[in-house]
């Protein structure tokens, strides 16, 4: 090991540390000697206290008729009911049975409530979430939903508290020696809250955006964050676009106050520069949200495509999801089947929302991914601008309660305040998330019962954050796309960078929801979205700067497979979510090839690239060297900049084709070119692994070192726990693979993936099939706490069908009033 690698492995060691987690687990050794001391019989106690009944007949208070919940073979609840209260009241019943403590986390991540169970080792990640205001945002979108909304919301809340009341308790509230509090509507909308903080990373690009002007420019931007390629493909063509939202493609859209989106976009002058203690305060907001599995990462996007008749067998649309996600444990999402009297749907839902987020009805499916538009700004606040301020006051398990002043400008909450102390300019943010009459769960609640493309686009109007890419098929044979959310509209910047709050960079309303991009059967009868640009040429700057989308190369070859394949059916489909062939090596492989080795191993190494057809299997020895390489050649910025960052794929290969081999960020400390790095990356790589995996090149296949990381939110880093709550197994993918699987800088393992996997067959709709990463049960003693895991890394589905006779075998609970 290098003196560089055993000083990143001992910071690394201190982070892990440091973090909650942790410093918890110090408190829970002795718990966990008793486990193993007690042997069969606390296991067995254990199992018994905290499964739930899942069959048989339990009186409930709420429901106006008998619900039946119908497990299959893997867990998946089928649940029916006289009316659609009820049936919403069925699934938060089993959404608490099955996953109790992830919701009562979730909540209280929201609330910023940790450290009343956690104690002081939370306190930061509580005083990042206090003053970001994420609970008092859920508060104020509540009163904004609809009358049908609101009802469903108190009719879910009810069957939570009922499991609630059944008195079985999740392990985590054992160990950690609490008892949750009931249930309340608003915890069923702050959830959404976190998924826009962590699928909108514009505030983390415009920090490392002034360190990158700091150091190296505003031309360095570029060097850094690669703008989207010309060329590379866009999720809608210019002549796909329908009806107002073609006004994109001339880059003028008109806001609700007449003024125009799109236009000019310049770099913008900048405000006081900020200076590096007010750089590290922001920072510190990063690496709470690190620390609690939110957080942007290289790579991380989703994939979704719909195909029209034209290109199937069967001559109706196929539908096709996998978001990539954070993998936990247990999973982010709860498969389930909920049908009342109109209610009808079948897919993904996420334990405390009231809904399917993803997946169909009995006529219509969809999909989503990340558009990722910019809607997120910082505001350097002059030393005049009105605040106000609020006290947060914090409670902390076995210590004094913490008091937190939190300031507010016009524009939001100042979080440049590091703790109690004012750092250099004080810089507010402003977010769409965090503004009044957030309308989301109108929308998600709206496509559960949506019939037809007028439904479902009806819906999408109340839809506020995080913006998203759905996309769109019914059993009448119609396919489409559309691109909701609030996205403000700039005039004279880009927002890629903190602007001065005097009042010159404000927003001029939002774009309208119908000049958003959207189509309806496009004539190529085919939409691929992989968080790529999503409309050509200046339009796409309505939405954000160049540099804000995803790497095209999933979007490239998901398009190429599909074009290639000829009349499509669901087991193609399948194939190429499960597709592990890396665009990237193809890319790199020309400067990669062309190194001088420093040594015989690094000659060894080069010539079994040289043989490599790029496809990322866990018997790869290629696939490792690849990846390996690949992470170093990603810390290229870090001399320059003075931080961790690690720029993405494209980055690296702008630099490497610099044509006279001299891309500036090549060079260590101002010496070298990128022929030296490239000699000096490769045999960095190579001692990185053989300290990993030995001494033998041969046995380095990627299985080795490449393993998913479905880690507890809680005990994942305690050591006393992590054996039983955490799932590991190696898996195939890398870097922007179709089937995403990108390395984690410096562990090498998976942590963020295809979370989810759907196909859904318009001909036929319980044809479709779906499948989780771990298992619906949260119970890691449950026999469907990993299950599903095995099926998903070896690209295997279950039936997403409302038919009994599709479900296996079956346990059915009955809901009685």
């Amino acid at each position: 090991m290098t003196q560089g690698q055993a000083d990143r492995a001992g910071r690394n060691e201190k982070k892990r540390r440091r973090s909650p987690w942790a410093l918890l687990g110090r408190g829970l050794l002795g718990l966990a000697a008793l486990l193993l001391l007690a042997g069969g019989g606390a296991f067995a106690w254990l199992k018994s206290t905290s499964g739930a009944q899942r069959s048989g007949a339990v009186t409930v208070a709420g429901v106006s008729g008998p619900v039946t919940v119908t497990r299959d073979a893997w867990g998946v609840p089928h649940i029916r009911a006289a009316t659609d209260a009820d049936a919403v009241y069925a699934l938060g019943f089993v959404h608490w049975q099955d996953r109790a403590w992830q919701m009562d986390f979730q909540r209280r991540v929201a609330q910023g409530r940790l450290s009343e169970v956690l104690g002081g080792a939370a306190l930061e990640q509580d005083r990042f979430l206090r003053t970001w205001g994420f609970g008092r945002a859920a508060q104020a979108a509540l009163p904004a939903l609809s009358a049908q909304s609101r009802a469903l919301i108190r009719a879910y809340t009810a069957g939570v508290n009922a499991a609630q009341a059944q008195g079985k308790t999740a392990l985590e509230f054992r160990i950690l020696g609490y008892t949750p509090e009931p249930w309340q509507d608003v915890d069923s909308v702050s959830w959404s809250k976190l998924m826009a903080f962590d699928l909108g990373g514009n505030y983390e690009e415009e920090v490392l955006g002034a360190q990158v002007v700091r150091a190296l420019g505003e031309d360095g931007l570029n060097q850094v964050t690669a703008p989207y390629p010309a060329g590379a493909p866009t999720i809608l063509s210019a002549d796909e676009l329908t009806g107002a939202a073609q006004s994109l493609t001339g880059a003028v859209s008109s806001g609700t106050d007449g003024t125009q989106a799109g236009g000019s976009q310049v770099a913008p002058p900048q405000g006081p520069g900020l200076p590096q203690e007010t750089v590290q305060a922001l920072r510190s907001h990063l690496l709470a949200a690190r620390a609690l599995g939110m957080q942007a990462v290289p790579g991380k996007g989703s994939n979704d495509w719909v195909i029209a008749g034209s290109r199937t067998a069967s001559g109706k649309p196929i539908l096709a999801d996998d978001p990539h996600l954070g993998l936990t444990a247990p999973m982010l999402w709860y498969l389930a089947d909920v049908q009342g009297d109109r209610l009808k749907a079948i897919g993904a839902s996420i334990p405390g929302l009231p809904a399917i987020v993803i997946g169909r009805n009995d006529r219509v499916a969809w999909g989503v991914t990340n558009v990722n538009p910019d809607v997120q700004d910082l505001y350097i606040e002059p030393e005049d601008a009105p605040l106000t301020s609020r006290r947060e006051v914090i409670r902390v398990k076995g210590q004094p309660d913490v008091t937190l002043t939190v300031r507010s400008s016009a524009h939001g909450p100042i979080i440049s305040d590091a703790g109690a102390r004012t750092v250099g300019p004080r810089v507010a943010l402003k977010w769409t998330a965090l503004q009044g009459g957030d309308t989301t769960m109108d929308a998600f609640l709206g496509l559960n019962y949506a019939q037809n493309w007028a439904d479902f686009t009806g819906a999408l109007r109340s839809y506020v954050a995080p913006s998203q890419n759905f996309v769109y098929a019914d059993v009448d044979g119609n396919t489409g796309h559309y691109a909701p959310g609030r996205v403000p509209i700039r005039s004279g910047w880009d927002g890629s960078l903190p602007v001065s709050g005097d009042g010159s960079r404000e927003w001029q309303g939002f774009i309208p929801f119908e000049q958003l991009p959207h189509t309806l059967n496009p004539a190529d009868g085919l939409v691929v979205t992989a968080n790529n640009q999503v409309v050509p040429g200046p339009g796409s700057r309505a939405l954000g700067n160049d540099r804000n989308w995803a790497e095209p190369y999933r979007a490239q070859r998901i398009t190429d497979l599909l074009s290639a394949a000829g009349k499509l059916t669901v087991p193609d489909v399948q194939r190429v979510q499960l597709d592990t062939t890396s665009l990237v090596w193809a890319d790199l492989r020309g400067p990669l090839l062309a190194t001088r080795p420093g040594s015989d191993r690094a000659r060894q190494a080069l010539e079994q690239l040289r043989a490599w057809d790029g496809n990322e299997t866990t018997g790869s020895v290629p696939a490792t060297l690849f990846e390996a390489w690949l992470m170093q050649l990603q810390e290229m910025g870090r001399d320059e900049l003075g931080t961790d960052t690690v720029m993405n794929s494209l980055s690296v290969l702008n630099q490497l084709r610099e044509a006279d081999g001299s891309g500036e960020l090549c060079a260590v400390n101002g010496q070298g070119d990128c022929a030296a790095l490239l000699t000096r990356t490769l045999d960095t790589a190579l001692a990185d692994l053989q300290g990993r995996l030995g001494p033998d090149m041969k046995t380095w296949t990627y299985g080795r070192l490449h393993t998913v990381a479905s880690n507890h939110r809680a005990f994942g880093n305690v050591q006393a726990l992590a054996w039983l709550f955490n799932h590991s197994a190696p898996t195939p993918g890398g870097t922007n693979t179709v089937n995403v699987a990108r390395p984690e800088h410096g562990t090498f393992r998976q942590t963020h993936g295809p979370s989810y996997r759907q196909v859904v067959d318009l001909a036929n709709p319980n044809d479709s099939v779906f499948i989780g990463s771990l298992g619906q049960d949260g119970n890691p003693l449950g026999a469907h706490a990993a299950d599903q895991q095995p099926r998903w890394i070896a690209g295997e589905y279950l039936p997403m069908s409302t038919d009994q006779a599709d479900w296996g075998r079956v346990s059915t609970l009955t809901l009685k009033p």
